[in-house]
């Protein structure tokens, strides 16, 4: 048996970190769900940027709708969603075959509007529409303002990833907004069952944390945050609120491993797969660490309901002068940062790609 199927059988869901034109073209993504247990995707704008970049499979669909009048944000979610309801299609036996639990696909609200809990809602009510696909998950970062816009969503029968989550603290309070939102959803006679899962972010620890500590401490706060948060996780799902909403019909918002693609080359390729392989959760990766984890990775023991043993490695990490908490704020400010630069350049990309087809276009525009 495969490692990718051992880890399914484990209790965790692999989802695939990657989406393009191609890798639907050439069948590659069907590929990887038959011989990689896949069962679902993630995009972002960077992902979306370095496809449309890098391949012309874009280029008549950038023509027809840039002379349709397109333009920006609304080409791109134009774009994107025709790519994510294909690859939702292909999922959707995964999506039937186990309740919505598994089988979803993600795409993303402006990372412009991170701060703008407004227009956040507006934006995941607008994409959810335009998907058409119930198997849709609309991802809205977990900074401040995306709380009350994570359980509006949810309370509006939006299924939601909930992005940018860096630590245990930042985790709760994002289910905490998915509760209240079905909670509220309950008090209103509505139906509870609405799909959410909760990525929390973990090599991005690393690379930042490395600097500061000694290499024998290097690499093992990532996982040491993630192991903390699914301690957390497994007492919440235990406790009796979420018992009493999941006796009425409610799905649990299950814990996603994010950027688990190791950046240290001194470290294994597969370090992160193999130390988080959890029941009940999720585990989204790149392609190149997908195909590594199946051709030379390791599986270990499942770990433990309570985490394992992080609190040394915290204490450590302590000792050595870094701030859990405060690295864990700077992390998500920075990530938003980050994710709005990436959005900037993917439409940049999208205008310059966009002039250049209709240049070369027999009927060009002028």
């Amino acid at each position: 048996m495969n490692l990718t199927r051992r880890l399914k059988d484990l209790g965790q869901s692999l989802w695939l970190d990657n989406i393009t034109r191609t890798l639907l073209d050439e069948g590659t993504l069907a590929g990887y769900i038959e011989e990689y247990s896949i069962t679902g995707l993630t995009s972002n704008p960077s992902i979306f940027d370095a496809a449309i970049r890098d391949e012309h499979a874009y280029d008549a669909g950038i023509r027809t709708k840039t002379k349709a009048g397109l333009r920006g944000e609304a080409l791109f979610i134009e774009l994107a969603l025709e790519d994510l309801r294909r690859a939702a299609d292909l999922f959707r036996a995964t999506f039937e075959a186990t309740g919505k639990v598994d089988g979803w696909v993600s795409m993303e609200v402006s990372p412009l509007l991170a701060s703008d809990t407004q227009g956040s809602i507006e934006a995941a009510r607008r994409i959810h529409g335009a998907a058409r696909r119930d198997n849709l998950l609309v991802k809205i970062p977990g900074t401040p303002a995306g709380i009350p816009a994570i359980e509006e969503a949810i309370f509006l029968g939006i299924p939601i990833n909930v992005t940018l989550l860096f630590s245990c603290e930042q985790y709760l309070a994002a289910a905490g907004a998915y509760m209240r939102g079905i909670e509220r959803r309950l008090a209103a006679g509505k139906p509870p069952d609405i799909g959410s899962v909760a990525s929390l972010f973990v090599s991005r620890w690393d690379v930042a944390a490395n600097k500061e500590l000694p290499c024998a401490q290097h690499n093992r706060l990532g996982i040491a945050i993630a192991q903390q948060t699914y301690r957390a996780y497994r007492q919440l799902v235990a406790s009796a609120r979420w018992q009493k909403l999941a006796a009425a019909g409610a799905m649990t918002q299950r814990l996603l491993w994010a950027s688990t693609g190791t950046k240290d080359p001194a470290a294994s390729d597969t370090l992160y797969v193999s130390a988080l392989a959890a029941p009940d959760t999720i585990n989204t990766m790149p392609e190149k660490t997908l195909r590594a984890f199946a051709d030379h990775g390791t599986l270990h023991n499942a770990l433990a309901s309570d985490g394992g043993n992080f609190d040394t490695v915290l204490d450590q990490v302590a000792r050595a002068g870094v701030d859990v908490r405060e690295l864990a704020e700077r992390l998500q400010k920075e990530g938003e940062q980050s994710f709005i630069k990436s959005w900037e350049d993917l439409l940049k990309c999208i205008a310059h790609r966009a002039a250049t087809v209709l240049d070369t276009s027999e009927d060009r525009v002028t």
